[in-house]
């Protein structure tokens, strides 16, 4: 294979040509950063947990892949990616991962020190979460809980503390999580049922649609929580109300439980995570 193949190949592991996961794992961040920095973040430090983002989502998709790679190539979506293929060895995936990973802890070394401590539980969580298919009924709830550790990371970057807020968010973030995958995992639920691999479309059983709204629900009332304990005002809460009017037009899209709809729903969470981080923006312009 020669290097322009190798870095292709490289390019669909880390998952840089679907750039919605880092999307979703951007926007919590962003959340974080801009209440624990009053409305005025560090320009330094987003720059950092934003490259951090890519990196870590970018190894997270390697260790996915690395952990799949001998089912993927039985599911319909995922038979071409590389590792599945043997475009790319497990070895070298492995060395990918342990690679990016090492690079992302270097950018926040100019940090508070409590920001590396943490990032020891995010690299943990972030290499672990793979396997959770194997064992947990609701796997997702686990992505959620890293995806979403960039929040108490961005808190102790600016604050050099993380206070109850910062879980509440991580809660609102994993409920949000487990409603975004849910939507993605009914894709898949044909396959993984043949596999026997757990996610929580299957776990959810008939009852899947509504639990994928309640966890909206959840997501949408510890995001106000969080709000009213951080002091946010009018235009934070009308951001809440585009992400719920959003949430409901999820609903449109998945209540059929089509596939190709429900994958339309899990792409279309970025707006969500927009319209919140909006009405945080928007709340601090206007003070």
């Amino acid at each position: 294979m020669n290097l322009l193949a190798r870095l292709n190949a490289w390019e669909r592991l880390m998952r840089l040509d679907k750039p919605i996961g880092i999307l979703l794992l951007a926007w919590p961040t962003l959340w974080a950063l801009w209440v624990a920095g009053g409305g005025r973040p560090s320009a330094f430090i987003v720059w950092i947990f934003m490259l951090g983002t890519v990196l870590m989502r970018s190894a997270g998709c390697v260790m996915n892949d690395y952990a799949d790679r001998d089912f993927d190539g039985h599911v319909e979506r995922t038979r071409n990616r590389p590792l599945a293929t043997g475009e790319v060895s497990p070895r070298e995936a492995l060395l990918l991962a342990a690679t990016l990973s090492l690079i992302a802890f270097v950018l926040i070394l100019p940090l508070h020190r409590l920001v590396m401590l943490l990032s020891f539980a995010a690299l943990f969580l972030a290499a672990s979460y793979p396997f959770t298919k194997r064992f947990f009924a609701i796997p997702q709830a686990y992505l959620g809980i890293a995806f979403g550790f960039g929040i108490p990371m961005a808190y102790a970057a600016q604050l050099y503390t993380v206070p109850v807020e910062a879980w509440i968010l991580l809660a609102a973030n994993v409920f949000w999580a487990i409603a975004y995958d849910t939507e993605y995992a009914m894709v898949d639920r044909p396959d993984d049922l043949r596999l026997g691999i757990r996610t929580s479309a299957i776990t959810f059983g008939r009852f899947d649609v509504a639990a994928i709204m309640v966890c909206y629900a959840a997501t949408l009332a510890l995001l106000a929580l969080w709000g009213w304990m951080e002091g946010l005002g009018l235009a934070f809460h009308a951001g809440l109300g585009v992400a719920a009017g959003i949430a409901l037009y999820h609903w449109t899209l998945i209540r059929d439980r089509d596939r190709a709809q429900c994958f339309r729903a899990f792409l279309h969470n970025n707006w969500f995570g927009a319209a919140v981080f909006v009405g945080i923006l928007a709340d601090y312009l206007t003070r």
